[in-house]
């Protein structure tokens, strides 16, 4: 049940942050709530390579890096969910700072009966 309390948090996060920021959109509720799976497979699978490839360029930056990698993973599910749009770069490393932001106390969500 936690898992999907959380689902719906994120994708209401998902929808926040389309009316805060000018260049990101979601056509429906539904969409966000593909956008949060499609995000999550991105983390799972796509993520620990790129951070594992980044990881010079990171130690560099002292891991302001990081906030880059985020921001093109965020550009990649607009790029590949249907309805879900960035519009630059930007926009994007703002939706994800927010989305990090925001991850904080959906990630205490617990269910009890």
């Amino acid at each position: 049940m936690d898992i999907f309390l959380r689902w719906i948090a994120y994708s209401l996060a998902i929808m926040f942050i389309a009316w805060l920021i000018p260049g990101i959109s979601v056509s429906s509720i539904w969409v966000a709530l593909m956008v949060v799976v499609i995000m999550g497979l991105i983390n799972i699978f796509l993520r620990p390579l790129l951070t594992f490839i980044s990881l010079p360029i990171n130690i560099l930056t002292l891991g302001l890096f990081t906030f880059v990698l985020n921001a093109l993973l965020f550009m990649l599910a607009g790029y590949i969910t249907p309805g879900f749009f960035v519009d630059g770069f930007w926009s994007a490393l703002f939706g994800s700072l927010i989305l990090s932001v925001l991850s904080i106390p959906i990630n205490k969500i617990e269910y009890k009966e």
